[in-house]
């Protein structure tokens, strides 16, 4: 990867924090959206521990290195990427903007940053994927179908041209989201989960499995959502061998997010994952939880070489970006700083926020010395 520019070099950067945009997409967003998507599950303390946890790390940077321009540009899962800053699932997109997913995949090809789709988003994963689609997208499964239609659409996003299969395994209910049961949240009226039977075109599959909508409005409810996951008669929790029959079902890499355990990850490579990506689910589901900074420590010494690791959770900065390349993570992914931008400026916010955080990791790593995001070296950082 010959490319030494900073990722979106040459493209607007976004002149304000992540913290900046929250403010002025809170007050965009109805109340009820701003906390659907700022929200964590109960105390949520995993939700505020988890960018401190980032910046309990210190970095020892190596002088007299002559680095100038570092190098960006690296592989996940053999795709090249313009940077290892990619674009984390995250549900219901139309609600902070009119254009929803598509803005979001439009602004990751134009910053050559990997996006992965929700199985939650409002635009079907075909039409997300013919957003150019030479660049690399994910698509992310919930199970919140039966095991037909969960099948179903494995094989659509295949078809549809997504690299890999990230499977969401810390859901097997959905966590107490008290900000949602307290304003009683529902998918505004005009907007459907588009890649659920029930919402998409007629032509789709149903799925009696997931409960009958209320009357009135889209019918998609933090409650219809728990009841749909708490049917674990129709369709129960997934296990090891779930994730051994998605392996086989397409000849798509099957990526384990949601490990927060060394050994956890090692049964998720031996059941046939490709890759394991730590994740906290944005603090929505155990609350208290290990933040990811902390477990990916673990799961990074328990894998070695044998798999790529990945994290998001709380990373804000260039800076906690190269923490985490440093604790052995090939790649990180961010939620919430991309919602806000999103929100706040469309496609050219989302393209603000990733260059700005490839801009910030360049601008880290020249100082610590660091030639390239594939060569950061674990001694870069001290407890």
């Amino acid at each position: 990867m010959a490319d030494s520019q900073p990722a979106g070099a040459g493209l607007p950067v976004a002149p304000q924090t992540g913290a900046d945009l929250e403010v002025l997409a809170r007050g965009v967003l109805p109340p009820e959206v701003y906390d659907y998507y700022a929200g964590g599950s109960e105390t949520e303390a995993t939700l505020r521990e988890a960018p401190l946890a980032w910046h309990r790390w210190r970095l020892r940077p190596r002088m007299l290195s002559g680095v100038a321009a570092p190098v960006l540009a690296t592989t996940v899962l053999g795709t090249p990427v313009a940077s290892p800053i990619g674009v984390a699932p995250w549900a219901l997109q139309r609600m902070a903007h009119p254009d929803g997913e598509l803005a979001t995949a439009a602004a990751c090809a134009r910053t050559g940053s990997l996006m992965t789709v929700s199985t939650a988003a409002t635009t079907p994963l075909d039409e997300v994927a013919a957003v150019a689609p030479e660049s690399a997208k994910w698509f992310q499964l919930y199970r919140v179908h039966g095991p037909a239609y969960t099948d179903h659409l494995v094989r659509r996003a295949a078809a549809a041209g997504y690299r890999a299969l990230v499977l969401t395994v810390d859901l097997p209910i959905l966590g107490r989201r008290l900000r949602d049961l307290a304003n009683d949240f529902q998918l505004p009226d005009g907007l459907v989960m588009a890649n659920h039977p029930d919402q998409a075109d007629a032509g789709e599959p149903a799925d009696p499995e997931l409960p009958a909508p209320a009357a009135g409005g889209s019918g998609v409810s933090v409650r219809r959502l728990s009841q749909a996951l708490d049917s674990a008669d129709e369709n129960p929790p997934w296990t090891y061998a779930d994730l051994e029959r998605f392996a086989g079902l397409t000849d798509l890499p099957v990526v384990v997010k949601g490990v927060l355990r060394g050994d956890d990850a090692l049964r998720c490579l031996e059941a046939g994952a490709s890759a394991v990506w730590v994740s906290t689910h944005g603090g929505r589901q155990v609350d208290r939880a290990v933040s990811s900074a902390v477990a990916l420590v673990d799961v990074v010494s328990s894998v070695r070489d044998q798999a790529e690791v990945y994290v998001d959770g709380g990373i804000r900065s260039g800076t906690d970006t190269l923490v985490a390349l440093a604790l052995g993570a090939r790649a990180v992914f961010c939620g919430r700083p991309v919602i806000w931008g999103l929100v706040t400026g469309g496609a050219d916010g989302v393209v603000g926020v990733l260059s700005r955080l490839g801009t910030e990791l360049a601008h880290s790593m020249t100082l610590c010395g660091v030639a390239s995001v594939e060569q950061v070296p674990g001694d870069l950082v001290t407890s």
